[in-house]
């Protein structure tokens, strides 16, 4: 549990959770520069490398992509700041989710349900571009990190853009790389 927590900041840490669920348009990632920004900068309940250890954790888990969500949490504030991440990110986006799409279903051939699906492809890009600034700023600014982050950066932007490598793959060098100490 972080020294700076105290209890009666679990339910600011749950609204908060809730209020990113209804922003994170592709996923829980792409709500990550905020959640960096609240407990890393604004609270100073994390540092910098906490919060990519966890998120990198929770990638490299089986699983879905939110679990760095109470990883988070569990971090800042024990269980109970797991369980308040955890509910505060799945519940009103799972709601609303499930309120839309019968809602779509039924309307899905009109033009403004697929004027809006098609303009949330490159909103969900550019959060997710935002997500992955994010997490490589801690090696960037790193001098003994630089090259080799950008290095791995750009490679995997070209292999992802020429190849249909699975992303798994990808994360899978980039670990070999990492432990080998060549970043």
């Amino acid at each position: 549990m972080s020294s700076a927590f105290v209890m009666t900041d679990l339910p600011d840490l749950f609204l908060r959770f809730l209020a990113l669920s209804l922003l994170s348009i592709g996923g829980g990632m792409s709500t990550a520069p905020e959640m960096h920004r609240y407990l890393v900068s604004e609270r100073g309940w994390l540092q910098d490398a906490e919060f990519t250890t966890a998120i990198a954790l929770a990638q490299a888990a089986p699983g879905p992509n939110i679990l760095f969500v109470p990883v988070l949490g569990y971090q800042v504030a024990g269980l109970a700041g797991a369980c308040a991440t955890f509910i505060g990110i799945l519940l009103p986006s799972t709601l609303l989710s499930l309120a839309v799409s019968r809602w779509g279903n039924r309307r899905r051939d009109t033009p403004g349900v697929r004027a809006f699906i098609t303009g949330l492809a490159p909103l969900t890009i550019g959060l997710l571009f935002s997500a992955g600034w994010v997490l490589a700023l801690p090696f960037i600014r790193e001098p003994d990190h630089r090259l080799g982050g950008l290095g791995l950066i750009a490679l995997t932007v070209a292999v992802m853009l020429k190849t249909r490598l699975g992303p798994i793959w990808l994360i899978l060098m980039g670990g070999v790389i990492g432990a080998l100490g060549w970043v």
